[in-house]
């Protein structure tokens, strides 16, 4: 692990902050480092309201889509609402149908089969409308490139809608209206809405056309919290204030759904972390596994004990996952290791029977074992299909636009992209990706690293901080968990490794002038050495609640020591 200090925040303005909101210097030092200098730019990260929000008629083509809407809904023309098979998609769909069935009937779901049809938009949805006498399809998620889906439809008389969040190409496809903050030619106010994120623009557009306010719509947020958690877009300006509120209603009233998901968790408070590592996999279980539409009926179920059937059968398909993905990580490694590749800047690797569902996990624990940039490729009908995770601050994305000549798809973003290939031409896009990764990547992107916020003392840590911190919440992209470094650290005697297999750490540290407090460090267990040979060591860690046996206590969560 490298360990970097983010760069000082301007002396002057931290002394600004602190005065005027009368806080301590790593307070003050925190709000700087996240662009917040003025008291009232304090108050809006403090206090975020719902009036926080844009209107979201400034979104480009907002008026269009809506007039849409509403000529369909005095026409009685059916609408169906498509989305994509991940958490992001389902949620949007999931929010967009149901608040038009909340004042119209004839409004249908679409997700696509994940391995029949694919990511985005398909012909055989727009046959499905069609078939079903459907002429205006609302896209979420997905559609900013789908130029020849589009005129497809148009053909048949039936007109698109997009509401996407993707880097748009070149051209734009044909619809009657493409909502996306990523537009060039979009002056809207905030770029990192998720597709969940535009979908609730759209309700929230349709809302105030109907004369509701911004309070009819509270009951939606748990969704566009989670789709926020679960895409890990920046939780800054809007993201903030959406996920801020749609925690709120997550851990106060959730729709049936979320709630037959979360109600054997025994946390009293569910954080955003909770919602990525507890609630997202599980939605995204149902299209991994089984199909989309099973997290759709979920999430749109009103009676909570058929919610909980449908939880049960998810949570099912999450624990086949979990075996699926461990498997093939093993097979992944192990091909890997027999192709000697270990020291290539890039992880290419394929095998044509890998579950195509868990590819994109499998990607994940690739990089979290070699840390570069990671593509897992599967058979999928009669071509390859793959996906991409990157490392912080590599671009995985221009990587692929640059050997464009051998893919016949791709699309997604800078850490996360989906592509199909044709399997002869795998190894020259294998070569070639690995000559763009080599070139274009600097050595130290290949080497995990761990920035901090500020150095402190032990002695600084009091209720008071972990109160204003606190407040700090929800965290995420732009907005993470402050990260602390200390050093001249002794363990008081009672460190040990813990878990199954001793891959954990636990101590109690103390500095001179400090008490002591309570550490842990997940898959720091190879690592009590250091700690018990009663030298002074130093430690990066993250301020921590433990929740035990219904008492309340202060850990320091370790994340790397030296």
């Amino acid at each position: 692990m490298r360990w970097n200090p983010k760069s000082k925040p301007n002396p002057e303005k931290v002394q600004a902050i602190q005065q005027a909101l009368q806080v301590d210097e790593i307070i003050a030092t925190l709000l700087v480092q996240r662009g917040i200098e003025t008291f009232e730019q304090a108050k809006t990260f403090f206090r975020p309201t719902l009036a926080d929000l844009h209107n979201p008629y400034l979104m480009k083509d907002m008026d269009k889509a809506v007039a849409r809407i509403e000529k369909a809904i005095a026409n009685n023309e059916n609408i169906l609402v498509f989305g994509d098979y991940d958490v992001d998609g389902t949620t949007a769909v999931s929010l967009v149908s149901s608040y038009l069935r909340s004042f119209y009937p004839n409004v249908a779901t679409y997700i696509p089969d994940r391995y029949a049809e694919g990511y985005g938009i398909s012909y055989m949805g727009i046959d499905y409308a069609e078939d079903n006498d459907i002429s205006l399809i609302i896209a979420l998620d997905c559609g900013i490139k789908s130029i020849d889906h589009v005129n497809y439809a148009k053909a048949k008389n039936i007109d698109f809608i997009i509401c996407d969040h993707h880097r748009p190409g070149a051209i734009l496809p044909d619809a009657v209206a493409v909502l996306d903050p990523k537009r060039e030619d979009c002056s809207y106010p905030y770029d990192e809405l998720c597709g969940c994120g535009v979908g609730f623009k759209l309700i929230q557009a349709l809302a105030e056309n109907r004369n509701q306010t911004i309070d009819d719509l509270v009951l939606y947020l748990d969704l566009v919290a989670t789709a926020i958690a679960a895409d890990i877009v920046p939780i800054t300006g809007e993201n903030r204030v959406l996920a801020k509120f749609g925690l709120e209603v997550i851990n106060s009233n959730p729709r049936p759904g979320i709630k037959a998901l979360i109600q054997n968790v025994k946390k009293k408070v569910l954080t955003i972390t909770d919602v990525v590592f507890i609630v997202a996999p599980r939605i995204n279980a149902a299209g991994r596994i089984k199909h989309g539409n099973e997290a759709v009926a979920l999430l749109t179920e009103y009676d909570l004990e058929q919610a909980e059937q449908f939880a049960s059968e998810i949570e099912q398909h999450n624990s086949d996952r979990k075996e699926l993905d461990k498997k093939i990580t093993q097979e992944a490694l192990l091909q890997i290791e027999a192709n000697n590749e270990q020291n290539r800047f890039s992880t290419v690797v394929y095998q044509e029977n890998w579950h195509k569902g868990v590819i994109g996990i499998v990607a994940s624990r690739l990089v979290e074992n070699y840390y570069r940039p990671t593509i897992v490729f599967t058979k999928s009908g009669e071509k390859l299909a793959a996906s991409a995770r990157s490392v912080k601050d590599f671009d995985v994305y221009n990587a692929l636009e640059a050997c464009a000549e051998h893919l016949e798809q791709f699309g997604g973003h800078m850490y996360a992209a989906g592509m199909t290939l044709l399997e002869e031409n795998y190894e020259n896009f294998k070569n070639a990706f690995e000559k763009v990764v080599q070139e274009t990547i600097h050595p130290d992107l290949l080497t995990p690293e761990i920035s901090y916020d500020a150095e402190i003392e032990l002695a600084a840590i009091n209720p008071k901080l972990i109160r204003l911190l606190k407040q700090f919440e929800p965290f995420g992209p732009e907005n993470m968990t402050p990260v602390f470094y200390s050093k001249n650290l002794k363990d008081s005697g009672y460190a040990k490794a813990i878990g199954k297999e001793e891959e954990h750490l636990k101590a109690f540290i103390k500095q001179e002038n400090s008490e002591s407090f309570g550490a842990v460090g997940f898959g720091l267990g190879n690592k009590l050495d250091l700690v018990t040979i009663q030298k002074p060591f130093e430690a990066v860690y993250c301020l921590d609640e433990n929740e035990f046996n219904g008492t309340v206590s202060l850990q320091l969560r370790l994340k790397d020591i030296r």
